[in-house]
């Protein structure tokens, strides 16, 4: 009867041990190569979920002729930039069309404490009744506004707009103007949860441009007989069929109109080859630490071929030897490609974190079905690759070795 256990863990479970220095590098170097293509995939998923949202509000677009990602990153994530206005003969025609539910000019340039303060007309905030405020009510007058859910400031407390950003070169406070913070907008996951929503008539007096009515009319909302222009106007279309009619009719030599959705199919289609190199660069490192992995290991197995001949010389069986020797490299793999997912997915994190504070945009990332079928076949491949140098370890002859 062979007096040798079935179970050959204990075995490598005590190289382990004794090895322990070895075992944590080779588990390191594996866990950095999966991390790297795990953090891509994960940082590119969250990044498209969150642009595809933050779009999600604005189904049509409208503004001077340009470049329609520069209208879409001004309007949609309210980027700072020199967007130049639409005439007020076509703000007017916009604002009267009876193709949309809803239209809201869009006037920005102010900020407070580099929150951007945004004149929007009263439909936009309640996006004609499918929007509750997370507390307050909505502004109802040209001295009130509406805060982002992340705008430091509680309900009736005033704030003064700043005239451009702070750090530009003639920017001024008005300390003509004090808005009164009436209400709350929820949580959107967007740069608009840090902007404060004022009616588009007092962004309009406060530039000398009247308030949008007839001389003597003070009240907000629709209709504007006299609009001013703007950078951009939100347009809420009726029908599907509608929305495509608009954005024919606005495209012309004096205004251009863009759903958001299709300007970000194209960034994430030019974006996508950029993902695809990168994820290609990682798969090719991948690739190559499978590699040296299968280097370290069969250097391994040979380091301590004696030790093998020793345990075949009395007795051990070859199953027992090999199977001991494919556990300790097993194990050092499944901690390596474990070690690898979660450093991906804290590296995505991170990364996420930085582009969110960067664009106001909140970037979630959790691996996905790719990520970890990546990781499941880094795991299989690299236990295939490790059977070698075991199985070959432990057919060694114990006789010759034992006489070196």
């Amino acid at each position: 009867m062979n007096p040798w256990p079935l179970n050959p863990w204990p075995l490598a479970r005590a190289a382990l041990i004794r090895r322990w220095r070895g075992a944590a590098t080779m588990a390191a170097l594996i866990a950095v190569a999966v991390g790297l293509g795990i953090g891509v995939g994960v940082l590119d998923r969250g990044s498209r979920r969150a642009a595809a949202r933050a779009a999600d509000a604005f189904d049509l677009v409208v503004g001077a002729p340009g470049g329609p990602a520069q209208l879409v990153f001004a309007a949609v994530y309210l980027q700072p930039d020199a967007v130049p206005l639409l005439e007020p003969a076509v703000v007017r025609q916009v604002l009267e069309e009876r193709e949309a539910s809803w239209v809201s000019p869009v006037g920005f340039g102010d900020t407070w404490q580099g929150h951007p303060v945004v004149g929007v007309a009263p439909a936009f905030i309640g996006r004609a009744g499918t929007r509750t405020l997370a507390e307050g009510r909505p502004f109802a007058a040209d001295e009130e506004a509406v805060a982002g859910s992340g705008v430091p400031l509680a309900i009736g407390a005033a704030v003064s707009p700043t005239h451009g950003l702070i750090a530009t070169q003639g920017a001024h406070v008005h300390t003509e103007a004090a808005y009164r913070i009436v209400g709350r907008l929820p949580p959107t996951g967007t740069r608009w949860d840090q902007a404060i929503l004022v009616p588009i008539e007092s962004v309009w007096a406060l530039h000398g441009l009247g308030n949008g009515h007839p001389p003597g009319v003070e009240r907000i909302g629709p209709p504007w007989e006299q609009p001013a222009g703007v950078p951009a106007i939100v347009v809420k279309p009726r029908s599907i069929a509608g929305a495509y009619q608009l954005r024919a009719r606005y495209r012309t030599t004096s205004s251009t109109a863009v759903f958001p959705g299709e300007v970000l199919s194209g960034l994430f289609r030019t974006l996508g080859d950029v993902r695809s190199v990168l994820s290609g660069m990682a798969t090719l490192t991948m690739g190559l630490v499978v590699a040296a992995v299968f280097l370290a290991f069969a250097a391994l197995v040979a380091g301590r071929a004696r030790d093998h001949a020793v345990l075949r010389a009395i007795g051990a069986p070859l199953l027992f030897v090999v199977a001991a020797l494919w556990l300790e490299l097993g194990m050092i793999l499944l901690a390596g490609v474990s070690g690898g997912v979660l450093l991906g997915w804290a590296a995505g994190a991170w990364a996420g974190s930085l582009l969110g504070r960067a664009t106001g945009v909140a970037i979630t990332v959790t691996p996905g079905w790719q990520e970890l079928s990546l990781a499941l076949g880094t795991l299989v491949a690299a236990l295939a690759a490790a059977a070698i140098p075991a199985l070959l370890g432990g057919r060694a002859a114990p006789a010759a070795l034992l006489k070196r």
